[in-house]
């Protein structure tokens, strides 16, 4: 359901600065970015029936803030006014990532049954209503991730047959569940160079399981996904995508329960983080946020509980080391931050972040994002922003 003071508000209002009606969007890297004291403090990404907010994405060139509400992307200017909504589609759309070098909105989008992962690539400079079909709208498109489709059906426990989508199954390698986390920044192991995006694992929690401990960040150059991407057709789940991705790295933080639901690069800090739910495993800490610095090496090494293909000793794979920041569990070393990120997790330049806290029941989700300024306290890491004067 849609308030009746945002309904309102469909009609665009001019772009914060004067520069240009809200549907017309600036997409270049160059362009200028508004100024932080006219980011807002506060938002409410409207109530909807639709899943809940999986992630947020914010426009500052343009001035939009993103929602994924599952099966709904609602769009927001900055002074709060709905300007359009994408529906229309049955899979989980998770957490979304804005690319400044083609103004173009990146999410993850699941379709366990097909065994079928996508990136939807929206144009979303064309929308500018709400209830804009998927289907039938040349601004959604998908591109398929077989990596990720190849670990999700993996036969792991050698019965000769993928168990199917069942969490306590051993089948999935990693206990790979799908993917959710999205976000663009440079190559791991640097902090220049080409945006690549970045897509985060799923996770599966299961606590009889070794081989599931390692969050897992696939890295694609999505320069030429303009020739992949395709319309989804549902009922013919597409394989159009990259046939390589440019690496695939491993981060040790314990078994989280559906691995990494946000993650963001944040240029500020020159770090990577991760928002997650809790884990379930007593031998870990399972905090709720990690970071990954991005001049950190990846070094090959063993990726402890996952079983060698040979049955001798460790699978080896690029392992990224955990930010030295945060608390410290002392019986596993493992740094993180007991931070709710695991809905919306934003940066926004400046030392300034969005999060998200989602709230309501079936059929009237709703999200709420608040402007936080970066402390790097282990116990508090976030403080609100209360003034422009603060920002």
């Amino acid at each position: 359901m849609v308030p009746r003071s945002q309904i309102r508000a469909i009609v665009p209002a001019l772009m914060i600065l004067g520069t240009s009606l809200a549907g017309i969007q600036t997409s270049t890297a160059e362009a200028r970015e508004i100024a932080a004291t006219e980011l807002p403090l506060t938002q409410n990404g409207g109530t909807w029936d639709a899943g809940h907010v999986q992630g947020i994405a914010v426009d500052r060139v343009n001035g939009f803030i993103y929602y994924s509400f599952t099966d709904l992307l609602a769009k927001y200017d900055f002074h709060g006014n709905l300007v359009g909504t994408l529906v229309g589609w049955t899979g989980h759309l998770g957490d979304l990532a804005w690319n400044p070098g083609n103004g173009k909105l990146y999410g993850s989008l699941e379709y366990k049954a097909d065994e079928a992962f996508y990136i939807a690539v929206i144009d979303v400079a064309g929308l500018d209503r709400v209830g804009v079909s998927a289907a039938a709208s040349p601004l959604f498109q998908t591109v398929h991730l077989a990596e990720v489709g190849r670990d999700y059906a993996a036969d792991v426990d050698g019965n000769g047959r993928f168990d199917g989508n069942i969490a306590e199954t051993p089948d999935h390698r990693y206990g790979a569940s799908g993917i959710d986390g999205v976000a663009f920044g440079p190559r791991f192991g640097s902090t220049d160079g080409p945006q690549l995006l970045t897509v985060g694992y799923g996770i599966y929690s299961h606590t009889g399981r070794t081989d599931n401990d390692h969050q897992v960040l696939l890295q694609y150059d999505v320069s030429g996904w303009d020739e992949l991407a395709r319309p989804l057709v549902e009922s013919r789940p597409h394989r159009s995508g990259p046939t390589a991705h440019e690496g695939k790295y491993f981060v040790r933080t314990g078994n989280t329960t559906y691995g990494v639901q946000n993650l963001a690069y944040d240029a500020a800090s020159q770090r990577w983080f991760m928002g997650v739910y809790a884990g379930r495993k007593p031998d870990y800490p399972n905090y709720l946020m990690f970071a990954v610095e991005a001049d950190a090496r990846p070094v090959m090494g063993d990726l402890v509980g996952v079983p060698a293909a040979d049955g001798n000793g460790w699978e080896q794979g690029l392992l990224l080391p955990l930010a030295d920041d945060g608390l410290r569990d002392p019986a596993t070393g493992i740094r993180g931050w007991n931070q709710k990120s695991d809905v919306g997790l934003e940066p926004v330049g400046d030392g300034l972040f969005y999060l998200a806290v989602n709230s309501g029941g079936r059929g009237a989700q709703t999200a709420d994002i608040t402007l936080m300024r970066w402390t790097g306290n282990p116990d508090q890491p976030f403080l609100p922003v209360t003034s422009p004067t603060s920002r």
